[in-house]
């Protein structure tokens, strides 16, 4: 239950994580003080307590009206066996308010109920019954002894300030004077503007930049204080807040050289305005900076996959003059680019700036070279190897139109022109570009219902082709047992899909899987006549994939024992003995990454194993007792 004695002020209350700073006096249902952080309380000592009841009573009104301005008497006589008892509960109260963290500092339920309630400011009396206090079973609080921790109490809470954690030691804490507004906030690589200014804990001021030019700076640069940085990293634009920062987290940097003998510094920072910079690849190649904010939300404002996008652009190279080589308001007869994305119409690190853009957004994107020109058309001013700027402003953009309406006709017609699409970039060497295209279709085809017998068909024998076209593109770019399983989708449903065992079979060879391999070229034979000679074009592949194989085997067996049979009788028993014939060759001498499989393991052993029956034991027959003696009676390459 919760009585108000004070109002507070504002709107917003402590949210689970803040820290909150509070005073609290707990009280018997009677009156007396059991608990307190306030002076006032607490201070009883033993002579005190051994007053008379009437005497002790009076003292309690006195203590309570100063602290209060209200009454609140003691009920019934306190005896000596009551005074006995509180000696042994009352905590003596210092004055300092409590820090706790909601959530994650230890306290009593009712106080993580109850606070959360409260304004700034507010002064609030709680009733608890023992469940929800220190009486609640594997209470984390604990009490000392003659604590009444099984009677219902009342807890006095001054909720005297709350603010957010920014980290978990509570070394660095943030609280909000204004708000601001948006939901983005300051990260690598961000340039932030700032008004800062920073107090020692004990008030002195101890720099302040507040007049002229905002304080500007690079996040992730270390060039403030880095528990500064990480509670401008929580702000918005706008916001106005103060940030505490004990002395952990004064890192030394240009904004305070030095900050030895001070404790805790006390930021006041408005932050003015932040550029969003984007490291689009992680490495520092490829970067975006906003030059214009754009309209909507990142990122569900931001282009899909297969939109058709609006852009004025103007191509710079990356030297001293900034030559411009391109500029579509100028020689597009100032038509803006058309393009749609997922469709390698453009570079690719114009594309994945220009995807991560919002409508209305002016970006300056800095580009390597291979992402620019040197795997895309190049421009006759644009030498080999350039690096590019490229200043892009995305107009608007229109979404790939859904299915939503269309008839069966409409659909296929559809997806004719994506399936070509994808093609056609299967063809220019862009397999992932090609899979998403064909991926596409396939997601969309969960919503389509065919009609009739016809529909039902042609429906089944487009989403097979699609599966095998992932499954080509898959091939390509050497996912083979993912091409596998894209091969197996069409094969539960039709077991008898030739075009699919071969394209299964190919991955299977790719993958070294041979006796898979011939499988499916042989069972495509008996399947389909007419592809008898690609199955056995395959077959003889094949072979010589197997004789590859092979002689791989054979050569990394020697390289595995060369000079073994330089060494003298000795030495080849420090070399190994009996374990050599269990050694598989280590394939990083050759830098292949495969492992090794056991059929590779018996190809290996029968290589290297010659006959008991071999010219060697014929021509020397006492050899083998010899190689008993020292050892290597079980040593199968001797």
């Amino acid at each position: 239950m919760k009585a108000l004695i004070r109002p507070g002020a504002g709107e917003k209350t402590p949210a689970d994580g803040d820290q909150v700073v509070y005073h609290c006096t707990i009280r018997t249902l009677d009156g007396v003080v059991v608990e307190s952080t306030r002076a006032d309380f607490g201070v009883f000592s033993v002579n005190q307590l051994k007053l008379s009841s009437r005497s002790l009573k009076d003292w309690g009104r006195r203590v309570d009206n100063r602290a209060r301005g209200k009454m609140l008497v003691i009920s019934k006589p306190i005896t000596s066996t009551v005074e006995g008892a509180a000696t042994k509960f009352i905590r003596p109260g210092n004055g300092y308010p409590k820090r706790q963290v909601l959530g994650k500092s230890k306290m009593v339920l009712g106080l993580l109920e109850g606070i959360p309630t409260m304004l700034n400011g507010e002064v609030a009396m709680f009733r608890v019954k023992p469940e929800l206090h220190y009486g609640e079973e594997d209470c984390p609080v604990s009490v000392a002894d003659g604590f009444p921790k099984d009677d219902e109490l009342h807890f006095e809470i001054e909720l005297i300030d709350f603010s957010k954690v920014i980290s978990e030691d509570l070394g660095v804490l943030k609280k909000v004077k204004e708000e601001g507004h948006g939901w983005e906030q300051p990260r690598e690589p961000y340039e932030v503007k700032a008004w800062i200014s920073g107090k020692s804990g004990d008030g002195k001021m101890i720099f302040s930049h507040t007049q002229g030019e905002p304080f500007f700076f690079t996040f992730g640069k270390s060039e403030i204080p880095k528990g500064l940085e990480m509670g401008i990293g929580t702000m918005s634009r706008g916001e106005k807040a103060v940030i505490y920062v004990t002395k952990e987290y004064l890192t030394q940097c240009p904004l305070i050289p030095s900050v030895e003998g001070i404790a805790e510094i006390h930021f006041e920072v408005e932050l003015v305005h932040f550029v969003q910079v984007r490291d689009v690849l992680g490495d520092g190649r490829l970067i975006k900076r906003r030059l214009r904010d754009g309209r909507g939300e990142f990122p569900m404002d931001c282009p899909l996959q297969d939109s058709l996008l609006h852009v004025h652009y103007k191509g710079m190279l990356l030297n001293e003059e900034k030559t411009v080589f391109y500029d579509t308001r100028v020689d597009n007869n100032g038509q803006p680019l058309e393009f749609r994305s997922g469709e390698g119409l453009v570079p690719e690190g114009f594309e994945m700036c220009t995807r991560l853009m919002l409508p209305g957004e002016i970006a300056l994107v800095t580009c390597p070279p291979d992402y620019a020109y040197d795997k895309f058309p190049r421009p006759a001013e644009v030498p080999q190897g350039a690096y590019i700027q490229w200043e892009i402003e995305l107009l608007d953009y229109e979404k790939q139109k859904d299915w939503t309406g269309f008839n069966f006709r409409e659909i296929m017609d559809d997806v004719e022109k994506i399936k070509g699409t994808g093609n056609r970039l299967f063809k220019e060497g862009k397999y992932e570009l090609a899979k998403a295209k064909y991926e596409h279709v396939l997601r969309e085809f969960n919503h389509v219902n065919p009609q009739d017998d016809a529909e039902g068909k042609e429906f089944s024998d487009t989403r097979n082709l699609l599966h095998l076209n992932v499954a080509a593109c898959l091939l390509k770019i050497g996912e083979f047992r993912k091409s596998i399983e894209a091969c197996n989708k069409v094969l539960d449903t039709n077991p008898v899909h030739s075009k699919a065992l071969y394209r299964r079979g190919m991955a299977y060879m790719a993958a070294g899987d041979f006796e898979e391999a011939r499988a499916d070229f042989n069972k495509m034979m008996t399947l389909d006549e007419s592809s008898k000679s690609t199955a056995k074009a395959a077959l003889l592949k094949l072979k010589k994939e197997e004789q590859v194989g092979k002689q791989e085997t054979h050569r990394r067996a020697r390289q595995q024992f060369k000079g073994l049979f330089d060494k003298k009788p000795g030495e080849i028993s420090e070399a190994g003995g009996s374990d050599l014939v269990q050694q598989v060759p280590d394939e990083s001498h050759d830098g292949d990454d495969r492992d090794v499989s056991d059929g590779e393991k018996e190809h290996l052993l029968e290589a290297t194993a010659p006959q008991r029956t071999s010219i060697w034991s014929r021509l020397w027959p006492s050899g083998r007792r010899l190689f008993t003696s020292i050892g290597l009676d079980r040593c199968t390459i001797l």
